[in-house]
């Protein structure tokens, strides 16, 4: 087997190593940026923070919050500091990552939190598990105590419903703090996500409804504004009806259930949206068929109504968790597996797609 080159970050490493071997920086002098380096390596700033960091680490470098990196006015000896064979660090096996999550439930979450565990455990990296509760604001906290404490390497978020360019999230992606998303994307940033595709997924599930012989049937969700999951399943939908000739108004949507948001899964809540249900049902009662976005939904659904045909997204594997539907299966195993692998990479300073999506399947109920 050829012997590797060297890594983005040893580039970096030993760069800085040789400028002060020869003096170019002595203690006391300040050492480029993160941004600096990146630029002048044409790496990410990912990268470049990796190589600070290494060589802070090893007492080369000391940082000044708000000021930058400088020489450490005491140095190891150079002559014998090697810092670009460190195989296991290399190949992602240490290190500390923080998954950042709303909610699991046997439904979906529950999968993807154990793959996530499972995956580190086999790589050697410790694992921080923050649930927000579908709080924006407890989802902003996390990942900055996390980020600025310096307690993790990198970050998995599952962002919270009706997330949109959360302050913390934004400040971790523009400083290049190794990141990555699941389940859902931010519109218009760049930043690795790990995902299904949900307008094939939800064009599938509605097709095969279609397929049944439905011909009047309707979307069911929270509001979808803000949160990519459901807005794509909610083109998919669409875009089923449409291909099947079906016009505007026969493409019925109740997007303004909220019983089953993290945090609001309360008696009260539920005869609310129960209520709305048998409403919206009175009002369109040709409708036969409903595509709901996910389990749990389903299930006020199921309670509301007698008769329609329920489509949803995910489902417990468990069939004495909860009643069984035609539904999309995610495969939240491999989801969780991809995230550990991409954020990984990024933190050995490799360069990873911005989406990767994950296969799923029809599972006709049972």
């Amino acid at each position: 087997m050829a012997a590797r080159g060297p890594l983005l970050y040893e580039r970096i490493v030993d760069y800085l190593l040789d400028e002060i071997r020869r003096g170019a920086l002595v203690p006391g002098d300040r050492v480029p940026s993160e941004m600096e380096l990146a630029e002048r390596f044409e790496v990410s700033r990912i990268t470049s923070k990796k190589a600070l960091e290494l060589l802070r680490e090893a007492g080369v470098v000391h940082r000044i919050r708000g000021k930058g990196s400088f020489v450490a006015p005491d140095l190891p000896d150079l002559g014998t500091l090697s810092l670009a064979a460190r195989p296991a660090e290399a190949e992602g096996e240490r290190g500390a990552i923080a998954m950042i999550y709303p909610d699991a439930s046997e439904a979906y979450g529950l999968e993807l939190l154990c793959a996530v565990e499972e995956r580190c455990a086999e790589r050697g990296i410790t694992l921080a598990i923050k649930r927000t509760r579908g709080s924006q604001e407890e989802e902003e906290k996390a990942i900055e105590s996390m980020v600025d404490a310096g307690l993790v390497d990198g970050l998995i978020v599952f962002p919270v419903h009706g997330e949109y360019y959360n302050a913390g999230l934004l400040r971790t992606i523009l400083d290049g703090h190794p990141l990555v998303l699941v389940d859902r994307y931010l519109a218009g940033i760049q930043v690795c996500a790990v995902r299904t595709d949900n307008v094939a997924a939800a064009r599938a599930l509605t097709e095969r409804l279609l397929d049944q012989g439905h011909r009047e049937i309707a979307f069911v969700s929270p509001p979808p504004e803000n949160t990519s999951s459901i807005e794509e399943r909610l083109e998919g939908f669409r875009a089923a009806c449409a291909a099947r000739g079906l016009p505007p108004d026969r493409q019925h949507l109740l997007t303004d259930l909220s019983s089953t948001l993290p945090g609001a899964f309360t008696p009260d809540n539920v005869r609310a949206d129960v209520e709305r249900i048998r409403a919206f049902q009175a009002c369109e009662p040709q409708i036969t068929a409903f595509v709901v976005c996910e389990y749990n939904l389903a299930r006020v659904m199921d309670r509301a109504l007698d008769g329609p045909a329920i489509a949803c997204f995910d489902s417990p594997l468990d069939p004495v968790a909860g009643p069984a539907f035609l539904h999309v299966r995610q495969d939240q195993r491999e989801m969780g597996r991809r995230a550990v692998d991409l954020l990984l990479a990024q933190m050995r300073g490799e360069s990873v797609p911005a989406r990767s999506i994950v296969p799923f399947t029809i599972v006709e109920p049972t």
